[in-house]
């Protein structure tokens, strides 16, 4: 199972922004059409520090399939600096309209304010959280410290004779389930 790259974020972002328009262009053209969205599958919970990566990794999991939450391109107005009640009520409300959530481990994670807490909210209000790892190398497989290390994690690779991606939802290479079994109950199972 592929873990999701750094450098193909950065990339594919990039890339985006280039051949298209600029990144705040990209940005509020989605935001206004995702507006219109009720529900998403995947909340992705990061650290604002790393919108470059997660960009890229909205943009693939688009690309996949599935429409993803991202606060500062849903919810602009929302406090990032300070944590408030009227901050905390939003996010709750999306995480409640999300199928699941996706904790995107970075350098920078382990600063968010609001990381820890959304974890914790969505997996004790659906259960369907799962850590995305940035890996900066080649890996295919991830172990996770203290108490991410509890969660499966999502990895990204195509079903034998298809070429077009699929997310996984893991607890080790050789235990997984697709990310449509794993939103409706299904646990990683060994294969």
């Amino acid at each position: 199972m592929g873990l999701f790259k750094e450098s193909d974020l950065r990339n594919r972002a990039e890339r985006s922004a280039t051949l298209q328009k600029s990144a705040g262009t990209i940005l509020n053209e989605k935001a206004q059409a995702a507006a219109a969205l009720e529900r998403f599958n995947i909340f992705l919970s990061h650290s604002f520090h790393d919108h470059k990566l997660i960009l890229g990794a909205r943009l693939t999991l688009e690309e996949i399939g599935y429409n993803v939450y991202v606060d500062w391109i849903h919810g602009r107005q929302l406090s990032r600096d300070n944590v408030t009640k009227e901050t905390a009520a939003i996010l709750r409300s999306r995480m409640r309209k999300s199928r699941s959530l996706l904790f995107a481990t970075t350098a920078n994670s382990s600063e968010s304010i609001w990381m820890p807490w959304e974890l914790g909210y969505m997996d004790g209000y659906r259960g369907r959280t799962a850590i995305l790892p940035v890996s900066q190398s080649d890996r295919d497989s991830y172990q996770g410290q203290e108490y991410l290390g509890i969660y499966p994690y999502a990895s990204k690779d195509p079903m034998k004779g298809e070429k077009r991606d699929r997310l996984w939802i893991n607890t080790s290479t050789t235990c997984y389930v697709s990310f449509e079994q794993w939103v409706e109950g299904r646990e990683p199972y060994e294969r």
